[in-house]
């Protein structure tokens, strides 16, 4: 009768967030606490509530059970598979606020409103320079770690970005075509 209602008179006294079942209470207190009961018997990593870990199996178990109608692809959780189905319907339905750019994930409009709050919270910790993004901070770390994880097939060189390697392939593009072209003379 409380989904009817709307009643909600389990409250917890730490925040005042309200709940219709008295376990749900119970489980929404473990954030206070920080109390995770259930764990992952492969990996070890801690949940705190049973849901969380039912989904977290699949990691192991590789099951993505639900599946795209259009395109086939599978997801771990139908959360992802609703914000994947965007790409067929180019729904975009998270607005900025500032500049009215619209977004299809809610993740990719956090992002975005870094741009107008000029928030760069992701800071290198060799050199102090700060990032938007955290894949941003992870790119720029090779330029200390001297890593360059993109090889060229041809040649073997290496490069820190993958757009580097994408213009050092126009080398490779080139040389064929002035082979290919000389051939042909």
């Amino acid at each position: 009768m409380r989904v009817h209602t709307k009643e909600k008179p389990f409250s917890c006294e730490i925040c005042s967030e309200a709940f219709s079942h008295k376990g749900h209470l119970v489980e929404h207190m473990r954030v206070h606490t920080k109390e995770k009961p259930f764990s992952c018997e492969i990996c070890s990593k801690a949940f705190s509530q049973k849901s969380t870990i039912v989904k977290h199996m699949r990691v192991h178990t590789k099951e993505k059970p639900f599946r795209c109608e259009i395109c086939s692809k599978t997801f771990y959780e139908k959360c992802t598979l609703v914000d994947h189905m965007r790409v067929h319907t180019k729904e975009k339905p998270f607005r900025c606020g500032i500049c009215s750019k619209a977004f299809s994930l809610k993740g990719t409009l956090v992002k975005h409103m870094r741009v107008h709050t000029k928030e760069k919270s992701f800071i290198c910790e060799n050199c102090s320079k700060t990032f938007y993004e955290k894949g941003h901070l992870s790119r720029h770390m090779r330029v200390h770690t001297k890593e360059k994880p993109f090889r060229c097939e041809i040649c073997g060189k290496t490069f820190y970005e993958k757009g580097h390697l994408a213009r050092h392939m126009r080398v490779h593009t080139k040389e064929k075509f002035k082979i290919h072209a000389d051939y042909l003379h």
